[in-house]
């Protein structure tokens, strides 16, 4: 490619929504589409194997490795924050729950003023990418390339914890995509005969061979070029070398909920007295970049299992080895399933409309499912290599919000991430509550057989004081980081609700980061769908 080029559109980042896009835009030959990603390809085999995640997560080679500032309501600890940094992004090691969220959600972006966001407008987008090989109703598609299945593993306590759901009183639920969100159930998954299927798996690599499509890899945007209040191209380097291309249409930033604001405000998007201090000049004083960042925080409960019925045993290193060849050669076999197969969307109170608490269930305990295998000749320790089993429990709508701001105006250097968890006394309320009502569900009938001591937070943490003193000292993420380029009508609004960028012609942002308000469950479907709409915004428009 030489120093400068032109191109109808060019898309930064080549994520869960930046693949779609590249993939729809490009399906007309008319048009020309750069998809710039600052990751690496996506060839390393252990992609695709789904129980690998833990290990992805941990990596720092196709991560950003982000790391937040001192969390000031969880005892100043630094969370961690893996992000993709490879084609397909963060859906090529995250986790691979289909979760869409409640049709709430989307029905209340609409009452805020956004027009085209109701669930019954968004329903299209997301059954428009989805290829379910098992669901067919109009909720769900069999055709599109995003391949989504049930969740495949064999484990029987999955079904012990359904079923002590439904003795606590809550509803079974074979479907959270379907009509109603509310239940004990079993997650889908973007797994395709075993394997991963991320965004780059199924929206990029079967279009690759287009020939009005360049895809530049380890190609890291340094600024948005601005002319006359308008985006005319990019500024990036790769290889050690710094290039310019140019949008004669459009130019879309599709980097996620931390490089999109942190490219804006490189760009001197963003509010500029914060700019000043990096020495930016401010191209358009756009307060709300950066701001309204959500994530959905959790805590992890675990018990002890007091049968050898968990994931322990299929995971022990004598047997590992096995599983691995098993399951490249074959697509089958425990590191063809993720750990977290079961789940619940609840409501701590009856009144609620929605469900305002999750839980993630495994059948194991959390050094064992992130792949710290367990070794068959330890002498075992109760917190560590004996069975267990856990669960994460957080809310669904946390009002808890934080930011994201620059260190350095050179753009290497990672921004400042201030979450701000547990900011909000409804978040710890209703953590408490979902604490509560998940120590009921395990003391069921079902789990009697199974239910060994409780291990964390432990029988001692009874009172409100004492789980928060324990929230604050061991609250997590469960990687749902959205909303910092946020869709609005208000002042603190970043993007319109075509994905525009206020106050700059010829750019949008399209990806998590626009939310207004973080959906209600695991965050990459709603990703792709965003990715589905500002294709379809783009082209309408064309």
């Amino acid at each position: 490619m030489s120093k400068e080029q032109h191109y109808d559109y060019i898309i930064v980042g080549a994520g869960s929504a930046g693949c779609v896009i590249a993939n729809r835009l490009s399906s007309d030959p008319d048009r020309t589409v750069l998809l710039l990603e600052a990751g690496s390809k996506d060839r390393n085999p252990l992609f695709r194997l789904p129980m690998l995640m833990g290990k992805l997560f941990q990596s720092g080679i196709y991560n950003w490795h982000y790391n937040t500032e001192p969390e000031p309501h969880l005892d100043g600890r630094s969370l961690y924050w893996p992000r993709g940094k490879v084609l397909g992004g963060s859906s090529t090691i995250n986790g691979m729950i289909y979760v869409r969220g409640n049709r709430r959600d989307y029905d209340r972006w609409a009452q805020l003023g956004l027009p085209g966001w109701s669930y019954e407008d968004v329903l299209p987008a997301f059954r428009r990418s989805e290829g379910h090989i098992q669901r067919g109703d109009s909720f769900h598609n069999g055709d599109g390339e995003l391949t989504v299945c049930r969740a495949r593993g064999t484990n029987d306590l999955h079904d012990v914890f359904i079923d002590a759901g439904e003795q606590a009183g809550h509803p079974r639920n074979d479907d959270f995509n379907g009509e109603e969100q509310e239940g004990f159930g079993r997650f889908d998954f973007t797994i395709r005969n075993g394997k991963r299927w991320s965004t780059s798996s199924a929206f990029l690599k079967p279009v690759l061979e287009r020939k009005n499509l360049t895809v530049e890899t380890d190609a890291l945007t340094h600024r948005i070029l601005i002319e006359n209040g308008r985006a005319s191209g990019v500024e990036f380097s790769q290889r050690g070398e710094t290039r310019k291309v140019h949008a004669a249409r459009e130019v879309i930033i599709s980097a996620g909920t931390v490089n999109s604001p942190q490219l804006l405000l490189l760009s001197g998007i963003g509010p500029a007295d914060e700019l000043a201090e990096h020495d930016i000049e401010a191209v358009h004083d756009l307060p709300g970049v950066g701001k309204n960042l959500q994530d959905h925080v959790d805590c992890v409960m675990s018990w002890e299992c007091r049968k050898p019925v968990t994931l322990y045993s299929d995971l022990r290193a004598d047997k590992l080895a096995w599983s691995l060849v098993e399951g490249m050669l074959f697509g089958r076999g425990i590191v063809t399933t993720f750990p977290y197969e079961a789940g619940a969307f609840i409501k701590s109170r009856s009144e609620l409309s929605a469900p305002d608490i999750q839980l993630h269930f495994m059948p194991a305990m959390e050094k064992t499912a992130n792949l710290h295998f367990p070794n068959p000749f330890k002498k075992k320790d109760a917190t560590e290599s004996n069975h267990g089993f856990t669960l994460r429990v957080g809310p669904v709508n946390p009002e808890s919000r934080g930011e994201i701001k620059l260190k350095s105006a050179d753009p290497t250097v990672a921004p400042r991430i201030m979450a701000n968890y547990l900011q909000s006394d409804f978040d710890i309320r209703t953590m408490i509550a979902g604490i509560r009502m998940t120590r009921e569900v395990i003391g069921q009938e079902a789990f009697s057989p199974y239910r060994g001591n409780e291990l964390a937070p432990g029988p001692d943490v009874e009172t409100d004081e004492d789980m928060v003193k324990w929230l604050r000292a061991t609250a997590m993420t469960t990687f749902h980081p959205v909303g910092t380029c946020k869709m609005g009508t208000d002042p603190r609004a970043v993007v319109d609700a075509r994905l525009k960028v206020h106050g700059i012609e010829r750019l949008r942002v399209a990806d998590a980061s626009i939310m207004p308000v973080i959906s209600s469950g695991n965050t990459n479907a709603p990703a792709i769908m965003i990715g589905e709409q500002a294709a379809d915004f783009i082209s309408s428009e064309a």
